[in-house]
């Protein structure tokens, strides 16, 4: 079986100058998520806090990305990832819907997990570019892009595209330049969401409030490529937090409505 293909040492320290390893990483991504859903709950009135909240997501489709390429095993990467996907849809329901069945809306666990399949079939279509296999699994990676808006899941398949951009650009040599274009053809152009008004000159401007996923790039891009401490606790722990914060904000909510 075709290994994946190593940079060499002087590429790969090129390649990552930054200072934040993937464990503080996956702390700001875990903090602006938390920010984000307090805003969403009703418990704070300020709309900065959902501003904020647009950083978390391209920082964990990044680490999926990351992930896929650094694990020794893939296979019971997406496992995990489908595992947590499935024990967090529960609290995810309740706290969107005050419902434990909600099938308007799937967490973001699960595109996250979409987006690793996604990448899975792209890869294949690397390692194999013969006429017939590039054919069926780039097949594959849309009707996975088609059934996450289908199956609404969150971000849908502006969230799947997002992340196969921090694949596909990985080892460019202007990766950054593709990624900015990149997420300002997701989160402005295509999935613009809600919109804020900005006073410019005298004029009003209606701009997405999903621009600022674009500043999520700056985090991003001072990933120094570390993986920070070994530990399996903090490991389950980044997973475990999802739907346990969940479940604590919509207590908080319940105790102070």
């Amino acid at each position: 079986m075709e290994t994946q293909k190593q940079l060499p040492d002087s590429t790969r320290e090129k390649r990552w100058s930054g200072v934040i390893n993937a464990d503080v990483l996956k702390l700001i991504a875990v903090v602006t998520m938390i920010i984000d859903h307090i805003w969403q709950a009703g418990l704070v009135e300020a709309r900065w806090f959902n501003w904020i909240g647009r950083l978390a997501f391209p920082i964990f489709a990044f680490q999926i990305a990351e992930g896929y390429v650094k694990t020794s095993n893939v296979k019971r990467y997406a496992l995990r990832l489908l595992a947590f996907a499935l024990i967090s849809e529960i609290p995810f329901n309740i706290f969107c819907a005050d419902w434990v069945f909600f099938p308007d809306y799937q967490n973001v666990i699960f595109t996250l997990f979409m987006g690793l399949c996604a990448i899975i079939a792209i890869d294949k279509v690397k390692k194999d570019p013969s006429p017939q296999n590039v054919f069926l699994w780039s097949l594959v990676a849309i009707i996975i892009v088609i059934l996450a808006e289908l199956l609404s899941v969150d971000y849908g398949a502006a969230g799947v595209m997002t992340v196969l951009t921090f694949y596909l650009f990985r080892d460019f040599k202007y990766a950054r330049i593709f990624q900015f274009l990149s997420m300002i053809l997701i989160f402005v152009l295509v999935f613009p969401g809600n919109t804020f008004v900005v006073k410019l000159f005298g004029n009003v401007h209606f701009l997405p409030v999903q621009l600022f996923a674009v500043f999520s790039l700056i985090p991003i891009w001072l990933y120094n490529g570390e993986k920070g401490l070994r530990s399996k606790a903090l490991q389950y722990g980044f997973y475990i937090i999802y739907p346990l914060h969940l479940l604590v904000i919509y207590g908080v909510k319940a105790l102070c409505f």
